[in-house]
């Protein structure tokens, strides 16, 4: 069985890891980390301590109606990929612990196609 970092929960709600292949189970947010646990396998877990986090990002659709997935980025290991049934809870409970300037929207498709754009165009100039 794994120690959880947290002395304190705050949320507990289903949800999908999608590092390598899609793994579902139970994020644990509370006072000293993020914890994600496998349902079935209790060996495959994430936790990431709060001074790890550098950026949370959030994929967000239709002006804020829709968040299909957030990523975790941590400053040493990478960034990991989360999807849950109510994004809004998680977000909200996270934004205890994390800075609210480190908490920002992804681009949107149009400003990824738009960079690409640019960046091609600079490239040739050059």
């Amino acid at each position: 069985m794994v120690q959880s970092l947290n002395s304190k929960v705050d949320l507990v709600i289903p949800a999908t890891s999608f590092l390598g292949l899609s793994e579902y189970g139970k994020i644990m947010i509370g006072n000293k980390g993020f914890e994600f646990y496998n349902e079935k396998d209790l060996r495959k877990y994430i936790q990431i301590p709060w001074k790890d986090v550098n950026y949370v990002i959030a994929s967000v659709m239709f002006k804020g109606k829709w968040i299909p997935r957030y990523t975790v980025q941590t400053n040493h290991n990478g960034s990991y990929t989360f999807a849950s049934r109510q994004p809004q809870k998680v977000l909200k409970a996270m934004q205890k612990y994390v800075k609210p300037g480190h908490m920002v929207r992804s681009l949107t498709f149009f400003q990824v196609i738009r960079r690409g754009i640019k960046a091609l165009f600079s490239r040739k100039k050059a």
